[in-house]
């Protein structure tokens, strides 16, 4: 049952010549339970998308205090969507349908922000500069600094530094980086998961954790001293670790999540371990958000091969997390 009280989540269903419209119809075939959902979308374009699948798909338009499982909020399309073929017009449409419901949700009417995916490619070709959802989210809700964090198979992989080219990921782990992802971690875990003392794995930047220095000083002048100073402070943390061997039963079992320096070096475990059920979500907004583990799959797009497990644990737990943050501010 949905929390009384709890406003329904909102769900952008992303690019529209992805599979993000494909999930859409497939919500509406099979609601999640006791979940009120928005989707924000095109209604022709999910229209469309459901008759090339060959399924039903009559959606009610969504008006606040609805009681619909899920509705439909209808954005413009500045040009038809076709199923794998990006279109630079409809970038813009893409955007606005997130500052729609990153507005819905700083307002109170939604209660989280699920997301489909997106074609980072695209949105830039139409000349909108755009790095990804999290540094967008955190633009529009003036968040300084925000976690990328997935979460499948029993694990939480959170990062440091998200997609930057290899080369400036050094220079971007400084001690006041650490620190404030350390704290933004440590705060949303006891937020938003309900842990009181979370116990958080953190990884070297350099193969074997810098070798004592000999492969490099970053775990001796920054990791290790931030480390340090946050420990005194009362958090409960274990590193730096060589990120290789880390990942092992015998660390995750005793952890609540691991923190990684960048992009790859976390990322492609629990991606190996839970591919097609992980969630990616951001910590540190004034909102919670979730969202997919994978892209638009141009080449799926109306065919009906995809699978909806991730999309529909990233519901689940937006639910849980808008459900943990009413509960503790009541």
């Amino acid at each position: 049952m949905k929390p009384r009280g709890l406003p329904p989540l909102v769900l952008t269903a992303g690019e529209p010549a992805g599979i993000g419209p494909d999930l859409c119809v497939r919500l509406a075939q099979r609601p999640p339970a006791g979940i009120a959902l928005v989707i924000l979308a095109n209604r022709a374009l999910i229209e469309e998308r459901a008759r090339q699948l060959g399924l039903p798909c009559t959606l009610p338009d969504y008006a606040p205090g609805t009681a619909a499982p899920v509705s439909l909020l209808s954005l413009p399309l500045a040009k038809r969507a076709e199923a794998g073929r990006l279109e630079p017009a409809n970038a813009a449409y893409v955007l606005a349908c997130l500052r729609r419901a990153v507005e819905g949700c700083l307002a109170g009417e939604f209660a989280g922000l699920v997301t489909g995916p997106v074609h980072k490619g695209i949105i830039n070709e139409a000349g909108l500069p755009f790095t990804g959802h999290t540094e967008f989210l955190a633009e529009l809700t003036h968040t300084p600094r925000v976690v990328m964090m997935l979460t499948g198979a029993g694990m939480r992989v959170a990062l440091v530094t998200t997609h930057l080219p290899v080369r400036a990921i050094a220079d971007a782990i400084t001690p006041e980086a650490l620190r404030e992802t350390l704290r933004i971690l440590q705060r949303a875990l006891q937020q938003d998961f309900g842990i009181a003392r979370p116990h958080i794995l953190v990884a070297g930047l350099n193969p074997h954790a810098g070798e004592g220095g000999h492969l490099g000083r970053e775990e001796i002048e920054v990791i290790g001293p931030v480390l340090a100073e946050l420990r005194a402070q009362g958090m409960h943390l274990t590193g730096p670790l060589p990120a290789d061997t880390l990942f092992q039963r015998k660390y995750l079992a005793d952890c609540d999540a691991v923190l990684a320096m960048y992009h790859d070096q976390g990322l492609p475990v629990l991606k190996h371990a839970s591919f097609g059920e992980g969630i990616n979500v951001t910590l540190g907004l004034p909102i919670v958000r979730t969202s997919v583990d994978h892209g638009t799959a141009l080449d799926l797009a109306g065919t009906g091969r995809i699978d909806d497990g991730s999309l529909r644990a990233a519901i689940e737990l937006a639910w849980q997390m808008a459900h943990q943050r009413m509960r503790r501010a009541a």
